[in-house]
């Protein structure tokens, strides 16, 4: 997912649904950007910041405890997501009302209806969107 999106330390990832914090993890770590996750279940997020703060990432990461449909994502260079049909959905109006021209919208299995992706790596099911492109 962030090679698809071409992550880098000039990026600011946010990871809806952030689970047990790899993918923070792994964008803070292999490609040097900041990143942020917001995750629902409280085990998780101390699970999540329990390893920001094993590996030393923690001035350059964050988890919130939330629902991110409540959350601020405003700041954001590139999104990621993991989540239902039904969730990506809901969340098309958040993502085009928040979310700056050109900010990458990255998508593990699910798609969104009525968007065209920009990139789409067919193997492993991801599809790259790009915010404010006329396919959406």
């Amino acid at each position: 997912m962030l090679e698809i999106a071409e992550i880098g330390p000039n990026d600011v990832l946010y990871d809806l649904g952030s689970g047990d914090g790899r993918i923070i993890t792994e964008a803070v770590k292999c490609y040097g950007a900041k990143a942020v996750g917001i995750e629902a279940d409280p085990i998780r997020v101390l699970w999540s910041r329990m390893f920001l703060f094993f590996y030393r990432i923690r001035d350059k990461s964050k988890i919130k405890w939330g629902n991110f449909f409540n959350e601020d994502i405003i700041d954001a260079t590139a999104v990621t997501l993991f989540l239902g049909s039904k969730a990506n959905e809901k969340l098309k109006k958040k993502l085009v009302k928040e979310l700056k021209p050109g900010t990458l919208v990255v998508s593990y299995v699910w798609t969104f209806h009525d968007w065209k992706p920009a990139k789409i790596d067919y193997r492993d099911k991801i599809y790259l969107y790009k915010i404010g492109e006329s396919n959406l």
